[in-house]
């Protein structure tokens, strides 16, 4: 039995089906009792953030008693800002009448970048009217959050039945826009940061977001704000966003705010422009990007942490095809990668691997590689093992139609985990699994150049990476061993080779236990070159070890690449 409250009303409902801990679909208690279909499941709840949305009446609800899943601030109610106070919003543009609206406050706040308490702004993130988490801000431009307390949107509340809504970087932003007439304006908790893809804090609000028109993304316009306008763009689909422009000599709205007043924060907000989707573009369509990479250079990819890094690193909206001999640690080394991409990066991950069947035993195998030993109750702590598959279920995903295997219901599935939950990372594996139709008169190899270009325009289009393994022809044996496979030696076609951004092969030495990873291929020279590394492969935990190989082994497996 869960109790839930109205956001709007105030109403209190009691539901008396038991939930899961994730996310329900659930007839509304609001409109269900006079709609023909009673039973219709309108209303989505998630447990564990507290919060629902109803699809048909567009009510939205709170738990009443909410679990402890975070620590939560009490609201002090302190909003008689200093005159100090006062004066640094009104340097930035911001009125004493939107401070009261918006309940900024102020207090003092131990800061742990100086190792004191000091006098700081306080930004208040309600949702159904009650304090979820605070931002502090002291003069030195120091930040922090309530200690374990939710990240969600700043002004969620806002967004609750509108058609357009406005996305911002900071809350001094969101503050501008909303003072401007934009009630609809939030912003991301955690500010941008280019090595961030943790979006976590859209979770809770995707039902509410489905039905809006339009969303407006008011990033700034520096390495950081473009990465996190893109990220967005990416999750949230392209095709209903919009950027703003600002003018020469602003980085963002506020800085329109304080230069030219709120006529031009208007004027910069009805001027937006359409994030590129598809089609032809021109230099100006780009003209952020553009100024960006002239500023700051071509940044590399994201990291594993080991000396794989040297040669690849990974980049969103990128194809990595994968290759090796059936039986030598293909997936088990994607599981690895992927697994440290998400430790390290917070990047969420969708897998189609029907090869890893049943799903219970691949998860057991990522919470070996996440807990660093095997999955036992002899070897794994409880509370590791706990932790692990906490960490699996908040960030790994799996895909399992029960009839199609099609390419296209493999996309569809995946472009609903990056709106829903966030994945950065598909994993394809493997190639063969995939149910092929090919039309009568179309060549194997046009119809592999055609699927992977569906894979290159998906991963583009959602700004995640793609993983595809796709297995070798039979090979043959030179001194009783197999040669190392090439992404030419790829069944089907050489657009695997041709058509991918990045390629190598996993290739394993049973007799010494060592791995070698034959990075092939490489497009972009900021974001790796080609090479070898080597790994000792801990069978009790899934993991890989770096370790050195031999002169004479890395020059015998490079001579057998392509090039």
């Amino acid at each position: 039995m869960t109790e839930i409250i109205d956001i709007s009303t105030k109403t209190e409902y009691t539901i008396e089906k038991a939930l899961k801990r994730g996310q329900n679909k659930i007839p509304c208690p609001a409109c269900g009792p006079t709609r023909r279909k009673p039973k219709d499941p309108a209303l989505s709840f998630d447990v564990k953030k507290g919060i629902g949305h109803c699809h048909h009446c567009q009510a939205s609800f709170v738990t009443k008693n909410e679990e402890m899943t975070y620590a939560t601030p009490k609201f002090m109610n302190n909003t008689n800002l200093s005159d100090a106070a006062v004066k640094w919003f009104d340097g930035r543009g911001i009125t004493q009448e939107t401070l009261k609206e918006m309940k900024i406050s102020e207090g003092e706040e131990y800061m742990p970048q100086i190792g004191d308490k000091v006098n700081t702004l306080q930004f208040n993130y309600f949702r159904g009217g009650r304090l979820v988490n605070v931002k502090y801000r002291d003069k030195r431009k120091n930040f922090k959050m309530y200690k374990d307390a939710e990240k969600i949107l700043y002004n969620v509340d806002g967004i609750i039945g509108q058609d357009v809504i406005y996305i911002c970087e900071g809350e001094i932003d969101a503050l501008t826009l909303i003072q401007a007439g934009y009630n609809s304006a939030v912003s991301v908790p955690a500010g941008a940061n280019a090595g961030n893809n943790n979006t976590s804090y859209l979770d809770s609000v995707t039902d509410l977001l489905e039905d809006v028109k339009e969303i407006v993304l008011c990033t700034d316009n520096d390495t950081a704000g473009i990465a996190l306008r893109n990220q967005l763009a990416a999750r949230l689909g392209a095709e209903i966003c919009s950027k703003t422009e600002y003018p020469e000599g602003c980085k963002d709205i506020n800085e329109v705010q304080t230069k030219y007043g709120t006529y031009k924060v208007q004027d910069v907000i009805e001027k937006r422009k359409p994030m590129p989707v598809e089609g032809v573009f021109s230099a100006v369509d780009f003209k952020d990007e553009l100024d960006d990479i002239y500023l700051n250079g071509l940044q590399p990819g994201f990291t594993i942490g080991d000396h794989l890094d040297k040669h690849l690193t990974f980049e969103p909206g990128r194809l990595y095809v994968v290759t090796g001999i059936p039986g030598h640690g293909k997936s088990e080394y994607i599981d690895f990668v992927v697994e440290r991409l998400n430790g390290l990066h917070g990047m969420k991950v969708g897998y189609f691997s029907p090869e890893n069947h049943p799903i219970s035993l691949h998860i057991s195998k990522l919470i070996e590689k996440i807990a660093g030993t095997s999955f036992s109750k002899e070897t794994m702590l409880e509370d590791e093992y706990s932790r692990a598959r906490e960490r699996v279920n908040d960030n790994f995903f799996f895909i399992n139609p029960d009839d199609n295997y099609e390419l296209d219901t493999i996309i569809d599935k995946a472009k609903y985990l990056v709106f829903r939950k966030g994945i950065k990372v598909l994993v394809i594996d493997p190639w063969n699994k995939i149910e092929h139709q090919i039309s009568a008169g179309i060549t194997e190899t046009n119809y592999v150049s055609k699927m992977l270009d569906k894979v290159l325009t998906f991963a583009r289009q959602r700004n995640i990476i793609v993983f595809l393994v796709a297995h070798p022809r039979k090979l043959n044996k030179l001194d009783k061993k197999y040669e190392v496979p090439t992404l030419y030696d790829i069944s089907g076609s050489a657009n695997f080779y041709n058509k991918t951004d990045f390629g190598f092969t996993v290739y394993r030495d049973y007799e010494n236990n060592l791995v070698s990873v034959h990075v092939q291929k490489v497009k972009f020279k900021h974001l790796g070159s080609e090479g070898v590394v080597g790994y000792k492969y801990e069978r009790a935990s899934g993991r890989f070890t770096p370790c050195n190989i031999g002169e004479e082994e890395i020059k015998s497996a490079t001579d057998k690449l392509p090039f």
